[in-house]
């Protein structure tokens, strides 16, 4: 299979979709692998780099999308590379559709595969896809976080960790799954008082067991918990996840009003539309506005901003499942790994993720169905 790597055009995104480890591997196994030059000249990767992996450098992302049979990126295509996806080109990156009707039309217009990351599974209820970046965007939100608290950001002017006879941040963490839990650890190791809001018993319980020692609370999430939690917070940190769903609105400007000025927001869910009702996505160029005197940060590509680190750690993740995809067809490979196939979220104009139709009104086939596979 001949595989493709565009460089990446969101504003401020310098990961890149396949390292020159990955390349070698997927060359090792018998694949083509064509870059487009200079896409990984942001984390310090040249296309010397590229060759010496066995990759063919091509001058432009029409190239590269025009050539290869399967697309690797990192995050959504953007308007201008959704019109160079073919019918039956797979796309194997983050989409993010639910909150995205246009990337969703553009996808169902192309016809092409589109696989996420992001609804990617595994055996113990994971996912390991969207993991490597969660934890990333977790200790990201902290020390963002952090900075939007210095009053020269429009915050509080209140340090994370206070100094001895100053009592130090409160920090309110709305969900404990991978992103919130690193965002609490990291707020920890700053000195900050931490609160994790959690819905789900036995997740309180581990938090609880994790934690112990550190000082860290565990409240249940109701209204009322959130409510009442972001009311003398210095910075709250939005971690929740509905898999391949938009994410729930828990914080309402109402809310948001009896908030102090200049405590701080950060929400981590903007890739699926934000948990705060006044959430919009913001770019690393240009990353907060304040509403009801509270500083919003919604950088939809938090990772972005540590993009070697976070390049190499999505790589470790994916290859796996690249591998698989390429040496087996797109097809095999997701009839024999029904993990993988929960990936699956546009196919040939179809819309096979049930949480994408759901969010946009439209027609749900399952994967199954448009795979013509047994279920």
């Amino acid at each position: 299979m001949r595989i493709g790597v565009p460089k990446e055009i969101k504003n401020n995104e310098f990961r890149v979709g396949l390292v020159p480890f990955a390349v070698r591997e997927l060359c090792h196994n018998g694949h083509d692998v064509v870059v487009e030059t200079q896409a990984g000249e942001g984390i310090g990767v040249s296309d010397k780099d590229y060759q010496a992996a066995g990759a063919k450098i091509l001058g432009s992302a029409e190239d590269v999308f025009k050539s290869a049979e399967m697309i690797v990126k990192v995050k959504e295509p953007q308007a201008t590379e959704c019109k160079m996806l073919r019918e039956d080109q797979l796309l194997f990156t983050y989409l993010h559709l639910a909150p995205d009707l246009p990337q969703t039309k553009g996808l169902m217009e192309s016809g092409c595969i589109a696989i996420a990351y992001e609804t990617v599974t595994s055996p113990r209820g994971g996912l390991p896809l969207l993991a490597p970046m969660s934890e990333v965007a977790g200790r990201m939100a902290a020390q963002a976080g952090a900075h939007c608290l210095e009053k020269a950001q429009g915050g509080r002017g209140v340090l994370m960790g206070g100094v001895p006879g100053v009592l130090p941040a409160k920090v309110l963490v709305i969900g404990g799954g991978v992103s919130g839990t690193n965002a609490a650890r990291v707020a920890l190791g700053m000195g900050a008082e931490v609160t994790i809001l959690e819905r789900n018993i036995a997740r309180i319980t581990q938090l609880d067991d994790e934690f112990r020692g550190t000082g860290l609370k565990t409240l249940y999430s109701t209204v009322d918990a959130i409510e009442r939690s972001v009311q003398d917070s210095d910075l709250v940190i939005g971690a929740v996840l509905v898999p391949g769903a938009a994410a729930p609105k828990l914080i309402t400007r109402a809310m948001l009003q009896t908030m102090l000025d200049g405590s701080v927001v950060v929400d981590i869910a903007i890739d699926q539309g934000g948990c705060l009702e006044t959430s919009r996505p913001t770019t690393h160029a240009d990353p907060i506005f304040i509403e009801e005197g509270v500083v919003h940060y919604c950088v939809a590509n938090m990772p972005g901003a540590v993009a070697r680190t976070s390049t190499f750690a999505l790589n470790n993740a994916t290859l796996p499942f690249t591998l698989a995809l390429a040496n087996h067809g797109y097809r095999s490979a997701l009839a024999h790994d029904t993990h993988l196939r929960q990936g699956l979220n546009v196919h040939k104009g179809q819309i096979t993720y049930k949480a994408v139709a759901e969010a946009h009104d439209l027609p749900f086939t399952a994967p199954e169905e448009a795979l013509g596979i047994p279920y």
